[in-house]
């Protein structure tokens, strides 16, 4: 048995468009006997809307089949906040929703915060700036739900959470504390844990060599660069996060 672990945009679809072969590919390794997972760093969607466009593509998934960057933060949160401390969110509603579903407590008075969650907001202004500046230069930790710099769609990219973080990073001059989705093996120990394998028993697929393989990479796993997204073969030579296999789309991943 081995575990499959795929990104969702750039990988089964782009935006509203199912990428061809994608159903047919899940389909063959769960009749198999293999296990899939998707794992998505997007956190402007719920994990439920994530269901339900899966379903509706023909790709049978339940709420226990998707993992996604905004529930790995406020898992980690609950685990590390102590009573009293209080969480201020840059973000859209899905995160908020998340967060609250796991009971970490909102403050929106940033001075008050002893994190941040710096997410994909794309009404970001920059009083939103200001204020999680200004927590940050007094000590408040920082988490960013992922790293991405761009989204993909059918017919090109917008502006993701990575945009915000570089804006976040030039002002205070250093980097933030931390990021939960992927690349970061908390995201990868997230993936792991829900399929009940070993590392080394699982793929990861995705489309962004800093993100999917190169987690897949220092966690252990065999790394699969799908050319449907962002990076490319080309970027694949001239990067340090190199995938062990590199194939035109996910209905090569069965015949590895």
């Amino acid at each position: 048995m081995r575990g499959y672990i795929f990104d969702l945009d750039g990988t089964v679809y782009l935006g509203d468009k199912m990428i061809d072969g994608a159903s047919e590919a899940i389909q063959a390794l769960r009749a198999r006997g293999d296990k899939v997972v998707f794992l998505s760093n997007k956190p402007i969607a719920t994990r439920q809307s994530y269901v339900d466009k899966l379903n509706k593509m023909g790709i049978p998934t339940s709420l226990e089949d998707v993992l996604n960057s905004s529930q790995i933060v406020a898992q980690y949160l609950q685990r590390r906040l102590k009573a009293g401390e209080k969480v201020f969110v840059i973000g859209e509603e899905p995160i908020n929703e998340e967060l609250a579903e796991y009971g970490i407590p909102i403050t929106h008075e940033s001075d008050s915060a002893e994190y941040v969650v710096l997410s994909w907001d794309r009404q970001f202004t920059y009083d939103k700036l200001n204020s999680v500046y200004q927590a940050a230069v007094k000590g408040a930790v920082v988490i960013a739900s992922n790293p991405d710099t761009t989204c993909p769609l059918d017919g090109g990219q917008i502006p993701d959470t990575g945009t915000f973080i570089a804006a976040l990073e030039v002002a205070t001059g250093k980097a933030i504390d931390l990021v939960v989705g992927k690349p970061s093996l908390i995201a990868a120990e997230a993936a792991v844990a829900h399929l009940g394998l070993d590392y080394k028993d699982c793929l990861m697929i995705g489309d962004r060599l800093e993100t999917d393989i190169k987690m897949a990479n220092e966690a252990g796993m065999v790394s699969v660069l799908v050319l449907t997204g962002v990076s490319t073969a080309e970027m694949a030579e001239l990067t340090t996060h190199r995938p062990h296999h590199i194939v035109s789309s996910i209905k090569d991943v069965v015949d590895l």
